[in-house]
């Protein structure tokens, strides 16, 4: 093992072990400021109170990892800052349950600081793939598409925290799908940054495996939408045209096609886009008799699968790529149709619960 994969190993370790021995301390903390999850709709699965704020103890393991071992170039320092401004928010919004607006203005502006600091998507594959020309120059569009990125993966990873242990595991796919697509690439920084989020996720997943002693809470599940965001589009990802149409499409393909078909739902029952509901995947998935740890397998699978297309289809070309999403869109269309069941929907939800439905 040389020297760059020894302190990959170590960097995961490290962020492993700083969130598995934190996570008992946030607890205590989420029970002193009163951050807790209490179920009050039919939309949430658990039946007891449940102290939230265990991102905490992610973002302290991702944190304490990537400043022991990451290359914090110019970037990356805006990643990080971006971050700072995207936990903070969360963790006032576990105690206080804020409003859409709010959260939305602060997400915004946290996007801009890694917008501003060279984090961008230039390029995407074009779609016609009879056109000479492979790759379409955003120009001036590259700022509000970069934006609607980050804010739309953020926002989407939130939408999918609604089992135990599900958005940490499918956040840990995530990083490792990305953490060998670094390694193919040759992006040790990238690398490095996934090994961390990966790690750091699954030092908080066995106490947020069923039965959850915590949950993230807003304060996890935006965070880790943030910060698999904007390394997904950053380094490689804006040197590989193909990467940066399919790849982070497939790797984040669970809660990208979860948010779409909550809108498209919404939209259609003239409910208002933001409005909490019972019709995730994973509700769906219950209703039609699966447990929770049978669900959260199932996607687990699902999101496995992706990733693992992903890092596969690598350098592939772009008709490929474009072919297995194209298919795996078939997929999901013809699945949400099965699992057509009916929808409970709450009554009256409270303006805190409209921006991301967070909480089980």
């Amino acid at each position: 093992m040389n020297f760059q994969n020894l302190w990959l190993v170590f960097s995961f370790i490290v962020a492993f072990v700083v969130a598995f021995a934190t996570t008992p301390l946030v607890k205590v903390i989420a029970y002193k400021i009163g951050a807790i999850d209490v179920p009050k709709d039919e939309r949430r699965v658990h039946k007891v109170p449940v102290p939230r704020l265990g991102g905490l103890a992610i973002y302290y393991g991702f944190i304490v990892s990537i400043l022991s071992f990451g290359q914090i170039n110019t970037g990356m320092r805006g990643i990080l800052i971006g971050s700072v401004i995207i936990v903070i928010l969360g963790i006032i919004d576990d105690i206080k349950q804020l409003g859409a607006k709010l959260k939305l203005v602060v997400q915004i502006a946290a996007a801009l600081v890694v917008v501003f600091h060279g984090v961008q998507i230039t390029v995407l594959t074009n779609p016609n793939i009879f056109s000479a020309q492979e790759t379409i120059q955003l120009g001036y569009f590259s700022i509000p598409i970069t934006v609607l990125w980050i804010i739309g993966i953020t926002n989407a990873v939130n939408l999918i925290d609604g089992l135990d242990g599900l958005a940490a595991g499918v956040s840990s796919i995530a990083s490792i799908s990305l953490l060998f697509i670094a390694l193919l690439g040759n992006e040790y920084g990238i690398a490095l940054a996934t090994a961390a989020v990966a790690g750091a996720c699954l030092g908080f997943l066995p106490y947020n495996f069923n039965p959850a002693k915590i949950f993230m809470g807003d304060t996890g599940s935006t965070f880790l939408g943030f910060i698999l965001a904007t390394i997904s589009i950053q380094g490689l990802f804006k040197g590989y045209a193909v990467i940066s149409f399919a790849v982070p499409l497939l790797i984040l393909g669970l809660p990208i096609f979860d948010t779409g078909f909550a809108i498209l739902r919404r939209m259609v029952k003239g409910q208002p886009i933001m409005q909490a509901d019972r019709g995730h995947l994973h509700h769906r998935l219950i209703d039609m008799g699966f447990s929770q740890r049978q669900t959260v397998m199932i996607l687990y699978t699902m999101s496995s699968i992706l990733g693992l297309s992903a890092v596969i289809l690598t350098g592939s070309g772009a008709l490929r790529a474009m072919i297995l999403i194209l298919s795996v869109l078939v997929f999901v269309i013809a699945g949400a149709r099965y699992m057509n069941v009916p929808v409970t929907e709450p009554s009256e939800p409270k303006e805190s619960e409209k921006p991301h439905e967070s909480g089980h």
